[in-house]
């Protein structure tokens, strides 16, 4: 027989996760792969303890993975993105130029906004770090400044752009599990994103004043760069239209998949007719990344990646999340810690933050973006009917604590897939994804000052649901 777990041994599996994922980045410097095992297997344990068979914690995990399936195939694709974009000279022509115009004074707040402004149109954080993201990792290199520094502005920006964008599917998410409409989500979001993303570019601009953090420009190595560069590949400002197209594709309202494998061929299209590459060196690119030696070691270590291959790590991580995600919320332990907070909640303040915590908790446990946004948000949704507060600020508090604010999670996929991506550890550019910190604070503010926090009665629609149930 099934039994409703407690609140102590609901804690079982996020408290053997934390603890190994400690572990495994202080000491055993292991990635995230056993500590997420070792959740499942804890999960698994206290699962089959309560009264479900083996079968039944099977397919709960199949049901979790099963989610996370568009995401794997877009992360697939991605990699093949990075390893042609590169092979055809798309990436280095995007450094080459930056190089050239880009001044250290203002460089890492330009980092932010044009990453935003991508990333706000194309709807996809994870092209844009992929993409512009890996040309500014290269061009910071160039003008001295730390690749910690570098990355958060580049996810700050990321996940500006991927909160706003109505293209997210984390935007579109959101708001239909909080049971509001897209266009007062995306409105109410204005509130929480704008002044936190322009305070982060102001932080930016601060710490990017000591543009020699590394001991300054060194024009010796920018020059040597370029020339590599030069080299390597065929420079052409038309190879610049390719990231124009995604842009376009995006707009169109084109499907991910699609668009993302199109521009993908097309850089591998692009490498054989633009830079002489073969068809097997292209195909070889598409399966295991890009590889050259030009001599420049900082240069080597950025353009040599890419490659599908290069992603079944960060996919690894992703089905291990997800199956412990789908343990846990089918076995009713994120509703058992929910509940219990809930005890605690008696005012606006109050439960804002407690939907802030409750979002973070489901983010630590599973590192998984769309359970953090799904569960917490089905979980409040009559709480903030009951309080008659408008479930679109419950929208607002999940997407900025699960879309934004996971990526201070260093186990999470997002942290997880820029830490490949960017060749930083989370541990160098949390402390700069100034983003990520903020609105979530912002939402706290909100929620016990009372500014910007809507309210609405939901009277007339909870007793007209009963009535029809009658």
């Amino acid at each position: 027989m099934k039994k409703e777990l407690s609140l102590g041994k609901s804690l079982i599996p996020i408290i053997a996760l934390i603890g190994a994922a400690a572990l495994s980045i202080f000491i055993w410097k292991a990635g995230m792969h056993i500590p997420l095992m070792i959740g499942v297997i804890a999960a698994a344990i206290v699962s089959i303890m309560a009264g479900w068979s083996w079968d039944d914690v099977q397919k709960m995990m199949v049901n979790g993975v099963s989610r996370a399936l568009p995401a794997v195939f877009i992360l697939l694709i991605i990699g093949i993105i990075v390893g042609t974009w590169i092979a055809s000279g798309v990436i280095p022509t995007m450094i080459y130029y930056g190089l050239s115009i880009i001044k250290p004074a203002m460089f890492v707040p330009i980092v932010a906004l044009v990453t935003g402004i991508i990333s706000i149109t194309l709807g996809s954080s994870f092209t844009s770090i992929a993409t512009i993201g890996l040309a500014f990792m290269a061009i910071g290199e160039g003008l001295g400044f730390s690749p910690g520094l570098v990355a958060g502005a580049v996810i700050s920006g990321a996940y500006f752009g991927d909160k706003l964008s109505p293209l997210s599917d984390t935007t579109n998410i959101a708001p239909a599990m909080a049971e509001t409409d897209l266009f007062s989500h995306v409105k109410h979001m204005l509130w929480d994103t704008i002044p936190a993303f322009l305070l982060s570019i102001l932080l930016y601009w601060v710490v990017g004043q000591s543009a020699g953090i590394n001991g300054g420009v060194d024009t010796k190595v920018i020059g040597a760069m370029k020339t590599g560069l030069d080299d390597v590949f065929v420079i052409h400002p038309l190879l610049l239209l390719m990231p124009v197209l995604t842009i376009i594709l995006m707009v169109k309202k084109t499907p991910a998949i699609p668009a993302l494998m199109g521009v993908g061929i097309l850089g591998g299209v692009l490498a054989i007719f633009v830079q002489g590459s073969s068809v097997t060196t292209v195909i070889q690119v598409m399966t295991s990344g890009f590889h050259v030696e030009s001599g420049i070691k900082a240069l080597d270590s950025l353009l040599n990646r890419g490659g599908l291959m290069s992603m079944l790590g960060t996919i690894g991580l992703l089905i291990l999340a997800t199956a412990l995600g789908g343990i846990l919320e089918e076995t009713g332990s994120f509703e058992v810690l929910t509940k219990k907070m809930m005890s605690k909640v008696h005012s606006t303040g109050t439960l804002i933050s407690t939907t802030i915590l409750s979002t973070f908790i489901v983010a630590f446990a599973s590192g998984a973006q769309f359970l953090a946004i799904i569960l917490p948000a089905r979980t409040f949704v009559k709480n903030y009917k009951k309080m008659g507060i408008d479930t679109k600020n419950l929208s607002r508090c999940v997407e900025a604590a699960g879309t934004v604010g996971i990526n201070l999670v260093p186990w999470g996929v997002p942290a997880v897939f820029a830490a490949g991506i960017l060749g930083v550890s989370p541990g160098e550019f949390i402390p700069f994804a100034f983003f990520a910190f903020l609105v979530p604070l912002m939402n706290i503010l909100f929620g016990f000052t009372g500014w910007t926090i809507t309210k609405k009665n939901y009277e007339g629609e909870t007793n007209h649901k009963r009535s029809v149930s009658l």
